[in-house]
C-alpha cells in the first residue's frame, strides 16, 4: 500500500471534521505525491521533453560560448539545465518502484522546483535587461528553500497514527508557493520598469501558464487531472526558454557572421590604406564596405582636417539609434583606419618636400639639385644641348650675422632667395646648396660670354635689390656642361664652386670655368690622386732634423718631418699638407710618421719630436693609435709638438695631452708667439718645450726681434719650461740666440732634414781664439762668440704623444 493510501486511510478513521480534512489535503498536495501515479504516455511525454530541452542546452552551449560570456547566455543555459533535470527526474518518478526509490525522486523533484524558481530571478533580470535589486529576491527566496528543504524531514508521530496529522511536509508545500510568490513578484515589478517585445510577451505567457499548471496540480491533488498538470508543468516554460534560446542563438550566429565581416571589411580598409595615397578615395572605400556589412545604404562620411596636419574621419547612417554597440564600433575603427592613413598621406607629403626643400628660403636644397642636375644632363645629352650652373655666394655673409645676429642672417637669405626666383623660367632652376651659397641652373645654356654676362647682371641685381653699398656682395662662378662630356652632376657643381672662389680670389665678382681654371682643378685632382696612391703605398717618409745644444752644437734630439717622394722628386709638404688635412690623410700619415720615429730612436738612440695635427685630436682613438704605432718604446724618448692654436681650439687636446704627458712624453708648443694664449692659462697647460716661431728668429737681431725672444725666454724659465728656436739660417741668428739664453736650437744653418742623421753626438770642439769660437775646425763661413760656460742640456722625461704636424712652411717642415 502506498504513502497515499496510508495517509487517506488514517483521515478517514480519525475525525471527519474540515480542519482536519483540509490539512489532510494539504498533506496530500506534497510535491511527491503530487505526481502519483500517470498514464505512460505522460511519462513518455516527459522522457522526450527531457531529451528536447537536453538538446537545446547544447545549442545553447554553444550560444554561450560565442557570446563571450553574457549573463544572458549564462542564465538561460543554467535555467535550461535545470529544466531538463527536473522533467528527467519528473519521467523516472513515472517508472521507478515504490518505496525508497520513489521517495527519493518525490524529494529530488521537489528540491528541482525550488532550483528552478531561484534561478528564474537572475534569469530575468538577464534577459530583460533591467529591474529592482536582485539581491535581497535571491536572499529571501533562498531563505524560503533551505527552510523548505528542512522542514521536509521533519514528522511529529508515525503516518499510521489516527489522531496525528503530519503537519512538517504540507508547511513544505507552503513554502514553495511561498518561494515561487517571491519570484513572481520579482517578475511583476522587473516587468515595470522594461518594454518587452513579442518574443519576452511569449516568454513570460509560457512562465505564466506553467504556473498556473503547477498550482492547478497541486489544488487538484488525487485527481488524474491533478498529475496530469503536476507533471506536465514545466513543459510550456521549457518550450518559452527554448524558444527564446533558439532566437538568441540564431542572432549570435548572424551577429558572429557579421562581425567575420566587419573584420574582413576592416582589413581590406586597413590594406588598401598602405597602397592609397588619397584619403578622400579610401573614405569613400570604407563608406561603401560599411554599407555592404551593415546592409544601410544611407550611411556617410566625413574627413574634416584638424590643427597640425591630424584628420578626424566619421562614418555614420541616417539613423544612429538603430546601430548596435559592436556595429557602432565597427564604423568607428573605419574611421580611425582612415583618419590615421590621411595623416600618414600628409606627414609623407610634408617630409618628402622637406627632404628636398630648404625649410628657411623654400628653395630647392643640394639633393634636389644633384636629382634635377642628373635629370636635366641626361636630358642634355640626349638634344645634345650644354648645361650651365652659376654658383653664388654672399660675400660678408659672416660679418652680418656676426654684426646684427642669425636673425638678420637668415632674413639676408630670404631675401636672396627672393630676388634669385625672378630668374626663375622654364629653362632655369634656382636652389640654395648650403650655408650662403645658391645655385642657378641654365639648361639650354647659350655662349660662354652670354652666361658672363648673366653672371654679372645677378650680381649687379644683388647689389641694388638686397644688399647696400658697403655690402653685402654677391659673387658668382659659372661652369658649363658641353655634350662631349661625361654625365657628371658633382663634376659640374665642383667647376662653378672653383670658378666662385676664384673670383673671391681675385675680386673679380665673377668667374666663368675655362681651360686655365679646368687644368688647375685638373693638376689638383691628379695631385689629391698621387697624394692617396702614396699614403697607401707608404711613400710618405720621414726627414729627421736635428735639435742642436746651442752651446756646444751637439745634436741632443730630432724632429721627423714628413716628406713625399714621387720618382726622383721630393715633393714639400707646402704643396699637399693643407689638402692632406682637410680630406683626412694627414691621420694615415701621423700614424705612418710616429712609426718611422719608432724606427729612429732604435737606429739612432736620440730622443724624436713627432708633429700632431689637429685632425688627429678629433678622432675618438687617438691614444689608441699613438700606442700601436710607438709600439711600447720608451715614452720619455718621444716629443709630441702641436701648434699654439690648435692645443687651444681643440677642446679634445688637452685631455689627450695630459694622458699623453702622464705616460712619460714630452709636450712642445710649436710656433708659440704666433697664437693667441695668455700667460695664466699657460700655465695650466700640458706643456714641457716653447719652440720660438721662426718669424721672431729671422729678426732676433733687431731690437724689435729680441725683445719677444728675451720675454719667452723669461716665461720659460719662469715656469720650468725648455726653449727651442726654429729657423736658425745664419751664425748671427745663432750667437744672438745663445746671448738671450736659448738653449737649444734647429734650422738650415745648423742641420738639415734628412732621411738619415748628418751629425751624431757631439761634434769636434771648435777652436777658442781671443774667446772667438770658430766654428767647423777654423772654417772661416761662420764665427760664433759662445759664452764661457757650457750648458749641457739634457731631455727630461715627460710625455705626451700623437704623431703629425701643423705648420705648413717649407723650412720648419
Amino acid at each position: 500500500m502506498t504513502r497515499s493510501t496510508l495517509v487517506h486511510a488514517s483521515v478517514r478513521v480519525g475525525d471527519p471534521s474540515p480542519a482536519r480534512e483540509f490539512m489532510s489535503g494539504l498533506m496530500c498536495a506534497d510535491v511527491p505525491d503530487m505526481l502519483g501515479d500517470v498514464p505512460l504516455w505522460t511519462t513518455v511525454l516527459q522522457f522526450l521533453a527531457a531529451g528536447l530541452v537536453g538538446g537545446f542546452c547544447v545549442l545553447q552551449w554553444v550560444w554561450w560560448r560565442g557570446a563571450r560570456r553574457s549573463d544572458g547566455s549564462t542564465w538561460s543555459l543554467a535555467l535550461s539545465v535545470a529544466m531538463a533535470a527536473l522533467l528527467l527526474v519528473a519521467g523516472l518518478h513515472g517508472v521507478a518502484p515504490g518505496g525508497e526509490v520513489r521517495e527519493a525522486m518525490s524529494f529530488l523533484h521537489g528540491q528541482l522546483v525550488g532550483v528552478v524558481a531561484l534561478l528564474c530571478l537572475p534569469a530575468s533580470r538577464a534577459l530583460g535587461g533591467a529591474g529592482p535589486r536582485l539581491h535581497p529576491w535571491v536572499l529571501a527566496a533562498t531563505v524560503v528553500l533551505v527552510l523548505r528543504t528542512g522542514l521536509w524531514f521533519l514528522t511529529f508521530g508515525p503516518l499510521d497514527a489516527p489522531d496525528l496529522v503530519p503537519t512538517g511536509r504540507p508547511v513544505a508545500v507552503a513554502l514553495l508557493f511561498v518561494a515561487l510568490g517571491i519570484v513572481v513578484g520579482y517578475v511583476v515589478a522587473a516587468l515595470g520598469t522594461v518594454r518587452l517585445n513579442p518574443l519576452g510577451w511569449l516568454l513570460v505567457s509560457a512562465a505564466g501558464l506553467s504556473l498556473a499548471a503547477l498550482t492547478a496540480g497541486t489544488l487538484l491533488t488525487g485527481r488524474p487531472v491533478g498529475a496530469l498538470l503536476a507533471s506536465l508543468w514545466p513543459l510550456p516554460l521549457a518550450v518559452g526558454l527554448e524558444l527564446l534560446a533558439s532566437v538568441r542563438l540564431r542572432r549570435a550566429q548572424l551577429t558572429a557572421q557579421r562581425r567575420e565581416l566587419m573584420r574582413d571589411a576592416l582589413s581590406a580598409v586597413t590594406n588598401s590604406a598602405w597602397f592609397h595615397r588619397d584619403a578622400d578615395a579610401l573614405l569613400v572605400q570604407a563608406r561603401d564596405a560599411a554599407r555592404e556589412v551593415l546592409g544601410d545604404p544611407s550611411i556617410e562620411g566625413s574627413l574634416r582636417p584638424l590643427q597640425r596636419d591630424r584628420f578626424v574621419a566619421d562614418l555614420f547612417p541616417a539613423d544612429p539609434d538603430r546601430l548596435l554597440p559592436h556595429e557602432r564600433t565597427f564604423l568607428i575603427d573605419l574611421g580611425l583606419v582612415v583618419s590615421t592613413a590621411a595623416e600618414r598621406y600628409t606627414l609623407n607629403t610634408r617630409l618628402s618636400r622637406a627632404a628636398v626643400t630648404d625649410t628657411l628660403t623654400g628653395l630647392p636644397n643640394r639633393r634636389a639639385v644633384d636629382t634635377h642636375l642628373l635629370e636635366v644632363l641626361e636630358r642634355a645629352a640626349v638634344e645634345r644641348t650644354r648645361v650651365s650652373v652659376v654658383y653664388c655666394d654672399i660675400d660678408g655673409f659672416k660679418d652680418v650675422n656676426d654684426r646684427e645676429g642669425h636673425a638678420a642672417g637668415d632674413e639676408l637669405l630670404r631675401r636672396t632667395a627672393d630676388f634669385l626666383r625672378t630668374w626663375v623660367d622654364d629653362d632655369t632652376y634656382v636652389a640654395r646648396l648650403a650655408g650662403d651659397e645658391f645655385a642657378v641652373v641654365v639648361c639650354r645654356a647659350p655662349g660662354d660670354d652670354e652666361l658672363a654676362d648673366l653672371a654679372s647682371r645677378v650680381r649687379s641685381g644683388f647689389g641694388s635689390r638686397v644688399g647696400t653699398v658697403a655690402g653685402p656682395r654677391l659673387t658668382c662662378g659659372v661652369a658649363t656642361w658641353n655634350p662631349s662630356d661625361i654625365v657628371d652632376p658633382d663634376a659640374l657643381l665642383r667647376h662653378a664652386d672653383a670658378a666662385m672662389l676664384e673670383a673671391k680670389r681675385t675680386k673679380s665678382g665673377h668667374r666663368v670655368f675655362d681651360s686655365a681654371l679646368r687644368a688647375r682643378a685638373e693638376g689638383a685632382r691628379r695631385l689629391r690622386a698621387s697624394r692617396e696612391r702614396a699614403v697607401e703605398e707608404d711613400r710618405i717618409t720621414a726627414y729627421y732634423q736635428p735639435i742642436v745644444d746651442t752651446s756646444t752644437l751637439e745634436v741632443v734630439g730630432l724632429e721627423a718631418l714628413a716628406r713625399w717622394r714621387e720618382g726622383d722628386n721630393l715633393i714639400l709638404p707646402e704643396h699637399w699638407l693643407t689638402l692632406a688635412e682637410q680630406s683626412g690623410l694627414i691621420v694615415p700619415i701621423g700614424r705612418a710618421m710616429l712609426r718611422q720615429a719608432r724606427r729612429a730612436l732604435d737606429r739612432h738612440h736620440m730622443p724624436v719630436a713627432v708633429n700632431l695635427s689637429a685632425r688627429e685630436l678629433h678622432e675618438n682613438d687617438v691614444l689608441e693609435r699613438i700606442d700601436a704605432a710607438w709600439s711600447g718604446g720608451p715614452w720619455e724618448h718621444l716629443t709630441i709638438e702641436i701648434t699654439e692654436s690648435t692645443m687651444l681650439r681643440t677642446a679634445a687636446a688637452v685631455p689627450v695631452l695630459s694622458e699623453l704627458r702622464a705616460r712619460g712624453a714630452r709636450i712642445a708648443l710649436d710656433d708659440f708667439g704666433t697664437g693667441f694664449s695668455s700667460l695664466a692659462r699657460l700655465a695650466r697647460l700640458p706643456v714641457d718645450v716653447l719652440k720660438i716661431d721662426r718669424s721672431f728668429v729671422r729678426e732676433v737681431r733687431t731690437p724689435r726681434g729680441a725683445g719677444p725672444v728675451r720675454a719667452i725666454v723669461a716665461l720659460a724659465e719662469h715656469h720650468g719650461l725648455d726653449v727651442v728656436a726654429e729657423g736658425v739660417e745664419s751664425a748671427g741668428d745663432l750667437q744672438a740666440l745663445v746671448e738671450l739664453g736659448v738653449q737649444q736650437a734647429q734650422g738650415n744653418f745648423v742641420g738639415r732634414p734628412a732621411p738619415g742623421l748628418p751629425v751624431r753626438g757631439a761634434r769636434p770642439q771648435p777652436r777658442v781664439a781671443g774667446g772667438v769660437v770658430t766654428a767647423g775646425g777654423g772654417s772661416p763661413r761662420a764665427e760664433i762668440r759662445l759664452p764661457r760656460r757650457r750648458v749641457h742640456l739634457v731631455a727630461r722625461p715627460q710625455l705626451v704623444a700623437q704623431g703629425a704636424f701643423d705648420d705648413t712652411t717649407p723650412e720648419h717642415l
